[in-house]
C-alpha cells in the first residue's frame, strides 16, 4: 500500500474514468459500441470498422479531439451523446469511490475532479453516479481547450484553482497523464492499477499505485 503524507496534502485532484468510475463503460463504448455503429452506418464489416476507428483514435491520441463529442459526431455522422445514452446501464461507480471521497471531505481536503471527458459525458456520468453530491468542483479540461497530457493544461488549472503543486495529490489511471503532472511539478502522484473491472489488474512500476481506495482511509482521517 502506498504511503502518502496526508498531513502535507491539502488539495486532491481526481480523474473520473478509470479512477472514480469504472472504465468499462468508456472502453466498451469506444472500442465495441462505436465500431459496431460505424459498421452498420457505413455498411462495412465490423473488422473494417474497428480498424478504421483504431486509426482515427491513434491520429488524435492525447489531444482534445480524442475526447470531443463534436469532433467524432461530425466525423462519423453520429450523435455521440445519444449513442452514449444507449449504454448508460454500464456506468458504474467504483465500490471504493464514495468511502474515499467522504474520508477526504471529512479530513478537510480540497477535492476537485479533473477529467478529459467531454462536458456532456461528464454531465451524463455525474447524473448516473451522483458524483456531484460528493465533490464540490467538477472540471472538464474542454473548458481550457487542452488535455491533461499538456503542460498548458496544468498551468491553466493551477491559475484557475490556485493550488500549490507541493501540497497536491493527483490520482489517475493513465501513466502518460501522471507523467505530465510530474513534469509540471505535482509532488504527490498515485496510479489506479485496476481501472476497468472487466480487465486484469495492471502491474505499475512508474508510480505508487492502488487497487482499492478504502485501504487509504485510515491514514487520511
Amino acid at each position: 500500500m502506498p504511503i502518502l503524507p496526508w498531513k502535507q496534502i491539502q488539495t486532491v485532484l481526481l480523474d473520473m474514468d478509470g479512477t472514480l468510475v469504472d472504465l468499462y463503460f468508456n472502453n466498451y463504448f469506444w472500442q465495441q459500441y462505436i465500431p459496431a455503429a460505424v459498421s452498420k452506418k457505413k455498411s462495412v464489416s465490423l473488422e473494417e470498422a474497428q480498424a478504421f476507428m483504431q486509426g482515427q483514435y491513434e491520429s488524435v491520441k492525447g489531444t482534445i479531439n480524442w475526447y470531443c463529442f463534436e469532433y467524432w459526431g461530425e466525423l462519423l455522422d453520429l450523435d455521440i451523446l445519444e449513442e452514449q445514452q444507449n449504454v448508460t446501464h454500464l456506468i458504474r461507480m467504483r465500490p471504493d469511490t464514495i468511502p474515499f471521497l467522504d474520508a477526504l471531505k471529512q479530513a478537510g481536503k480540497q477535492v476537485v475532479l479533473v477529467t478529459n471527458a467531454h462536458p456532456k459525458s461528464l454531465a451524463l456520468q455525474a447524473e448516473h453516479t451522483m458524483l456531484d453530491e460528493h465533490i464540490d468542483t467538477l472540471i472538464s479540461t474542454h473548458q481550457f481547450g487542452v488535455t491533461k497530457e499538456s503542460q498548458a493544461l496544468w498551468s491553466k488549472l493551477q491559475s484557475h484553482l490556485q493550488f500549490d503543486p507541493q501540497t497536491t495529490l493527483f490520482v489517475d489511471d493513465s501513466i502518460d497523464i501522471l507523467k505530465a503532472a510530474e513534469r509540471y511539478g505535482i509532488k504527490h502522484l498515485l496510479a489506479v492499477s485496476n481501472p476497468d473491472s472487466q480487465r486484469p489488474e495492471r502491474i505499475i512500476t512508474e508510480f505508487p499505485s492502488i487497487s482499492d481506495f478504502r485501504k487509504l482511509i485510515s491514514e487520511i482521517c
